[in-house]
């Protein structure tokens, strides 16, 4: 059995009330739900939240809120893992147990069914799987600033061709799938086993200012014409 969590605390800061804010006509927490329940990977699909108004939108748009976080896992400091765990044990007290889990973010426009699908089919060979983004420009040839003068980082690599440097991925900030099994052992979404799909640059964007979520909404809008 799999479950799809998608972690929505109601205490965002840089952008209030981020996770129900208006993306092109609905809230955007709505497409990370409606990405979960098209793909048909989920026996359940749930919102973790500690508000009650994102807890009515998220049940509007077809997800479960069968209990509210707690104070430790909606403040500024816990992380996804203890998010994750904590919503497991709530089912676990109701005899529900899960194989597999996918936490998926609140503020993910850009999720598709198609790549969900994929990462889960990595599953059965790694710990957890999530999809990553190709840096546009070789991350060897970083600068830095000492003083008022700039340098590079890695001087070595001045003169080499970019088709000669390694690609350099980071992390799309969609959803993360991993084994329940391992989550309880090793207490994090990333392990030594873990392994990652590649994901066009364009599917993929930082929401945490104003101008983050209106450049979202142009990829967006780009994306679906």
């Amino acid at each position: 059995m799999n479950i799809a969590i998608i972690p929505a605390r109601g205490g965002s800061k840089r952008i209030p009330r981020k996770n129900i804010k208006r993306f092109l006509g609905k809230p955007i927490i709505a497409y990370s739900i409606e990405a979960a329940l098209n793909s048909g990977l989920f026996d359940e699909v749930m919102v973790s939240t500690d508000d009650i108004e994102i807890a009515e939108i998220a049940k509007q748009y077809g997800a479960k809120v069968p209990f509210f976080r707690n104070k430790e896992t909606a403040n500024d400091y816990a992380g996804l893992a203890e998010v994750v765990i904590e919503v497991l044990n709530k089912y676990k007290e109701q005899k529900i147990v899960f194989d597999n889990v996918c936490c998926i973010l609140a503020t993910a426009p850009f999720i598709e069914k198609e790549d969900l699908k994929n990462s889960f089919e990595k599953l059965n060979k790694f710990d957890s799987v999530f999809p990553v983004v190709r840096y546009s420009f070789p991350i060897q040839r970083a600068m830095q600033f000492k003083d008022e003068t700039i340098n590079m980082i890695w001087p070595e690599n001045m003169s080499k061709r970019s088709q000669d440097l390694q690609a350099s991925f980071h992390d799309a900030g969609l959803f993360y799938w991993t084994k329940t099994d391992v989550i309880y052992r090793q207490k994090k979404l990333w392990t030594d086993n873990t392994t990652a799909i590649e994901i066009d640059e364009s599917k993929a964007q930082d929401i945490d200012t104003e101008n983050d979520w209106k450049m979202a909404e142009l990829k967006y809008k780009m994306l679906n014409q």
